[in-house]
Order: structure tokens, then sequence, then C-alpha cells
């Protein structure tokens, strides 16, 4: 980037950021407005105790002085300044940087992903990126480990849940050894993203929240992704043994379709019963008026 460019942003970046945390009442970030409150929204170094930065540091940045910036704070201060994902967005781009949080809404699901999915009923199938995050997913799938609609946005990566989530571990039969292999399969993927701030910190994210990650990171195992026969037992409809398939949609580091075939008959009825159960959750949602469009679409 040139300096006169890099000069630019900055200072756009310090009006953004003045004019975000300026609109921004104490009461709506949980802090008592006081009586001798001048500044209109928050003050600066409310601003960076939320943030969890220094105030100093903070000031700066609203100077536009020549300072790096990591996506952490970034983070942070999307998430005190209560941006959207447009806001949030912009916030990145000034800061001429990656925002390693998916977006509300993913350019790989196209609408005709998203009926072949819906097609694929009763077989569970889902979109994953290469970091295992669940881009979009049929009703038989949403059901299939958990209630996938019930876990917040961020958090729908099959890592994450395979290492975090009581209920999506306690649906798999082989959960250490499916465990093991994930691990194994995120290190060899990871190998060409080794520098980008999504990755990263969903490394992050798994070494701090997981010490059976960290057993398993640490034992420096590369797997390739390949076909598989999985159990699941799933709480409405009991055990089922799948076959498992990636269905690339681009080289290896892209979006892939993952679907899950019945090795069975009785693993094939008793799909066709979670397909209706899901269809009787819609209807019930339907009815309360908390329906989304089939299938679901989440963070990228």
């Amino acid at each position: 980037m040139r300096p006169r460019e890099a000069e630019i942003r900055r200072h756009e970046l310090a009006a953004f950021l003045r004019s975000r945390r300026e609109r921004i009442t104490p009461e709506q970030v949980g802090l008592p407005r006081g009586r001798r409150r001048r500044t209109p929204g928050l003050r600066r170094e409310e601003v960076a105790q939320l943030s969890a930065v220094g105030v100093t540091w903070y000031t700066w940045l609203e100077q536009a002085r020549d300072i790096q910036v990591s996506v952490q704070v970034l983070d942070a201060l999307a998430r005190t300044l209560l941006l959207d994902a447009g806001e949030r967005a912009h916030l990145f781009t000034l800061a001429g940087t990656t925002d390693p949080t998916p977006a509300t809404t993913c350019p790989s699901v196209t609408p005709a992903m998203r009926a072949v999915l819906e097609q694929l009923e009763p077989y569970p199938a889902c979109l994953q990126n290469a970091r295992y995050d669940i881009l979009a997913y049929n009703r038989t799938y949403g059901l299939l480990l958990c209630d996938l609609d019930a876990v917040p946005p961020e958090d729908r990566n099959c890592l994450v849940l395979s290492y975090t989530h009581p209920e999506w571990q306690s649906s798999i039969v082989h959960l250490e050894e499916t465990q093991r292999l994930m691990a194994a399969r995120f290190r060899a993927a990871m190998a060409g993203h080794l520098a980008e701030p999504a990755w990263k910190m969903l490394l992050g994210r798994l070494r701090t929240e997981s010490p059976e990650f960290r057993e398993a990171w640490d034992r420096h195992e590369v797997v390739a992704h390949r076909t598989k026969r999985k159990e699941f037992l799933n709480r409405h409809v009991g055990r089922v043994v799948l076959d498992h398939t990636d269905l690339w949609l681009s080289p290896e580091t892209g979006p892939r379709m993952v679907t899950y075939v019945p090795a069975d008959e009785e693993s094939r009825e008793r799909l066709e019963k979670l397909r209706l159960i899901s269809l009787g959750k819609a209807t019930d949602l339907k009815g309360r008026g908390e329906l989304r469009d089939q299938p679901r679409t989440t963070r990228t």
C-alpha cells in the first residue's frame, strides 16, 4: 500500500471509530451514565476498557497514528461498538486486513447449491469449507448430531463442535478416533493457510477450549480427506450407519458438499423418520413465525 493511501485509510479509520463511539450510550454497554458526562456516547477510556486494549493505544488509533492493529483487537472493537455486519466489514477494510470471523452470508453458497441440498433429503448433506465451517445444510443434517439451528452461527464448525459440544460428541459412536482424524486433516489443510488470520484464530480457539484437541494437535499427524463409513447415535431415531463422501466444488482447498448415504436398510428407514421429525419441527417454527428459508445457510 502506498504511503499516501495508508495515511488516508488511517484518517478514515479514526473518523469511523469516533463516529461509532459517539453514537453508543453507556446504558447500551452496561455502564452507568453519571451526572458529569459531557462526551456524547462513550469515552475513549471506556471503549478501551471494554475492548481490553490500552487507553493510549486506542487514543492513537483515533488520532490516526501509524500503528499496527491486530485482527483480534479489531474484532474486540467491533463487538464493543456494536457494529453490524456492514460496519464490521468497513472497519476491517479501513484497517487493510481480512476479517477472520465468518460473514453472515457466503457467496459460495448459491441458490442452485441450496436446491441440491434440499433435493438430497432424507440424506443428510451440508456445505463445508476447508476450515470445517458449516456454510449451509439441509434439515436432516440439521438434526443428525444435534439441533444445529440452536447452535450460534459462529460456532457452526465441525471441529469446534466435535471437541466442545456435548450433544454433538455423544452422537458420534467412535468419538476419539473421529477427533484424532479431524485434527490430522485440519493440520494437513492448514499447511496452505498458515498466515491467514481466520485459520490461526480457529486453531487458537481449539487449543484454548479443548485439552483433547491440544493433545491430538501436538501429535503432528496429517491425513488426507477420504470416504469413510461412520456411525452416529441420533437422539431421535437411534443408531444410523452412513457412508460419508466429500464432493469437491473447487480444488481441495475450497468448499465441498458433504453427503451421508445410508449403509443399510435400517439406517435408510431411520433417516426417513429423521426427515419427518425435521419437517415437524419446521412446521412448528413456521407456526411461531420463526421458520427460515431451507436449507439453512450459515456463516463461512
